[in-house]
């Protein structure tokens, strides 16, 4: 039972930073169908720039973590601006391999500033083990876990209350009715990149946090694409509770089964969906009549 607990734990750290990823990938989908194959590398870029901001330059970690969400922001409204919005109106396959293409871009710059080298990320969330109901569990999965819950309720908040969180939900919706409310469509997809941009950048800092910072962190953010399958490309409750699925699904397999297959079982499970339930358990179903 305690081994159990203490799985479970783990499988909801994971799944809590999947979520915070995989809640930019939706939100980039949702304003302006662009599915971004680089969500990983934005991952890997904000652990390489908080581990910068820590241990080269020295900076407390709060005010190093302002700084990381301050680049991370300026890397996605650059992103949106010079690379995908000239892409408007080209065909999807084109703009699909601008993403794919911008991911080996930004792997390729943080090779050149930091190497290929893993990099001992000195932590700044409490690693002590605790006690949970007779399981033993790293103090920073709790943090983790906490602090994406805080994060993703904050974002929940933004969107249902804010007047650019419900600008972003009128142009998911209908970009043509936003325009003609006078929404400007370019300065929400700007938002939209920002925002995923920031939480990539924050899950990349609480992954740093917990296995070090090396280049096998943009990896991590490949298993975004089971979770937004799992949840719906179009939906951000989904993008949390498949997070948590996923989570929780590779933790099991690894923990009781192994071999490896909890390295793929998440794509099983992507293949599986695409079979049977291509929109997901929370995506809308869209049916064409021609």
């Amino acid at each position: 039972m305690e081994l159990f607990i203490q799985y479970t734990l783990s499988g909801l750290t994971n799944g809590a930073i999947l979520a915070l990823a995989a809640l930019g990938f939706v939100l980039i989908y949702k304003a302006s169908d662009v599915i971004n194959f680089a969500q990983g590398e934005f991952l890997l870029v904000g652990a390489y720039i908080i581990y910068a901001m820590i241990a080269q330059f020295g900076l407390w970690w709060p005010i190093g973590m302002v700084f990381t969400v301050a680049i991370a922001i300026g890397v996605g409204v650059t992103v949106e601006r010079f690379v995908l919005r000239p892409m408007i109106g080209e065909p999807i396959i084109s703009v699909i391999m601008v993403t794919i293409g911008l991911s080996s871009v930004l792997q390729a710059i943080v090779k050149m500033i930091w190497g290929s080298q893993p990099k001992e990320f000195p932590p700044f969330i409490p690693s002590d083990p605790v006690k949970i109901l007779g399981a033993t569990i790293g103090a920073d999965r709790l943090w983790a876990i906490g602090i994406a819950i805080v994060l993703l309720g904050a974002f929940s908040l933004f969107f249902r209350k804010s007047r650019e969180g419900i600008a972003m939900r009128a142009v998911a919706d209908d970009q043509q009715a936003a325009l003609s409310m006078g929404i400007s469509v370019k300065r929400i997809f700007a938002w939209a990149w920002s925002i995923a941009a920031v939480t990539a950048a924050i899950a990349g800092a609480l992954v740093a946090n917990i296995v070090g910072v090396s280049g096998t962190i943009s990896s991590f953010g490949l298993h975004v694409f089971p979770v937004v399958i799992l949840g719906g490309l179009d939906s951000i409750p989904g993008a949390i509770i498949g997070g948590i699925i996923i989570g929780l699904l590779e933790t099991y397999t690894g923990a009781y089964i192994g071999q490896g297959l909890n390295q793929v079982v998440s794509f099983i499970v992507l293949i599986i969906i695409l079979m049977v339930r291509p929109y997901g358990l929370f995506g809308q179903q869209i049916i064409e009549r021609v």
